[in-house]
């Protein structure tokens, strides 16, 4: 990984020094040594800010949201995978524009959890994030710049905890997702990671009455956490942040992955964030879309 690094610190360099982006958004080293929070470099003397290591498994693109650009001017940005579906999901919701990007893209081999950390542990013995392990696209589908040879996809997990709660009884089912609303304490850190979040104003801080409570109980949590994931449902890119910065822990990849199955099983294999070009399956009507409601 220092090989991608040095390659990183040199491009940004460049960028700056030839003042053909105002700003770059990577990761940087933190108080911690398993901690990599994103680094905003905005000046040649600040590269060596810039890290790239086992922990730079936070999805960046979201930050491109709060990027203010005037004309002619570029934002860079380190994008994995997962972050790269994210710009384009920005990109295909108008949120973003494309000849305002320049994207160093870099393969990704999966990232250390830390979940479960301890003080006895060998930070390079690490486990894989488990969202790494159910990748589909570990190489960036969008970039300017690629830093590194492709890596082959192994999504083997993909689906798996899905296809676990399937097999449950109704009523298993129910005290298993029931079990999961009652943990969430609505800190929103789920929609604020989201890049398929990406409203300007959320119908969470709209004070009409009826459309959402603020009580911390069962049914507004469902509410909420079920609003959220038919509101991404064909646009979620399955990077895993709403799960990972969950304070709660809530199974929420889970809602979200279960949706895109389904999806696939009624409209055919579609991967959100993967092609530019390619027509939301739930934002499209097609005379021969299954009708089995009626």
């Amino acid at each position: 990984m220092k090989k991608i690094e040095e390659m990183i610190k040199k491009q940004v360099y460049d960028l700056l020094e030839k003042e053909e982006i105002k700003c770059f958004i990577g990761f940087e080293k933190g108080q911690l040594p398993f901690y990599s929070p994103p680094a905003f470099i905005t000046e040649a003397g600040q590269i060596e800010r810039l890290i790239w290591d086992d922990f730079c498994g936070a999805n960046l693109s979201k930050y491109l949201l709060n990027a203010v650009v005037k004309p002619g001017e570029k934002i860079g940005l380190a994008a994995k995978g997962c972050d790269s579906r994210g710009i384009l999901r920005l990109i295909q919701d108008n949120q973003v524009k494309r000849e305002n990007l320049i994207i160093l893209g870099v393969p990704c081999r999966g990232m250390k959890d830390v979940s479960n950390l301890t003080v006895e542990d060998n930070f390079n013995q690490l486990p894989t994030m488990e969202k790494c392990l159910a990748c589909t696209n570990p190489n960036p589908v969008i970039y300017d710049f690629l830093l590194d040879e492709k890596v082959e996809a192994n999504p083997q997990k993909r689906f798996l905890k899905v296809e676990e709660v399937e097999k449950l009884t109704l009523d298993d089912k129910y005290a298993f997702w029931s079990g999961e609303f009652e943990k969430c304490i609505r800190c929103y850190a789920c929609r604020n990671i989201c890049p398929a979040c990406n409203c300007r104003s959320c119908y969470l801080e709209q004070h009409r009455v009826g459309w959402h409570g603020k009580a911390v109980e069962l049914a507004e949590n469902a509410n909420y956490i079920l609003t959220r994931a038919i509101h991404v449902a064909g646009r979620c890119i399955e990077c895993g942040e709403c799960e990972r910065v969950c304070p709660a822990e809530l199974s929420l990849s889970t809602i979200n992955k279960k949706i895109i199955k389904d999806i696939n099983s009624l409209f055919g294999e579609y991967n959100a964030g993967v092609n530019l070009e390619d027509k939301q399956p739930l934002c499209y009507y097609h005379s021969d879309d299954p009708d089995e409601f009626r």
